[in-house]
């Protein structure tokens, strides 16, 4: 026979998880990306109700070690709260190098450069000797293939309008 408490604490983590819906499988990449805010809530609420990292990660649909690298990577002085983890994704994901961002300011003077028939190499070299800008010339091309997909005309002014095809391995 069950006790109470153990009656109490499957009862709280019900309430605690009921609104939200239980993923479904995911692919590995998305397996491997941080606990999206709503599921910390739901951590939040099963560590509250005395559950286990394991069990944790049955219920949310993740693996146990997604729930430790959390639990782990987002403590604070005073514990791991639901909260102050999104801030600290937040924070890590805008200190990292792959996370800048060009302004359209940045794209203005590219697009005034690409406009004057400069190459993209051309164009990334003089804004990093200007100081200005360090950009990868495959940068600028993958922002000038979007904007043509998008009915832009900035490809015309390529020295080679080639068609644009991914290349797979080198050699």
């Amino acid at each position: 026979m069950k006790c109470n408490f153990c009656k109490e604490v499957r009862r709280r983590a019900a309430v605690a998880s009921e609104p939200l819906q239980r993923p479904s499988k995911r692919s590995t990449d998305e397996a491997l990306q941080a606990a999206h805010s709503e599921q910390r809530y739901q951590i939040s609420g099963l560590l509250k109700a005395g559950y286990k990292p394991v069990a944790i990660a049955t219920e949310v649909g993740v693996d146990k070690s997604t729930i430790s690298r959390e639990l782990k990577r987002n403590r604070g002085h005073r514990g791991w709260h639901p909260k102050q983890a999104q801030a600290m994704r937040g924070k890590r994901r805008l200190s990292c190098i792959n996370a800048q961002r060009f302004t359209s300011e940045d794209w203005a003077g590219v697009e005034d450069l690409i406009r004057r028939k400069f190459s993209p190499e051309q164009a990334a070299e003089r804004l990093a000797l200007e100081g200005n800008l360090r950009i990868s010339p495959e940068t600028i091309y993958r922002r000038v293939y979007a904007y043509k997909h998008q009915g832009g005309d900035l490809w015309q002014q390529l020295h080679c309008q080639k068609p644009y095809r991914k290349r797979y391995g080198s050699g």
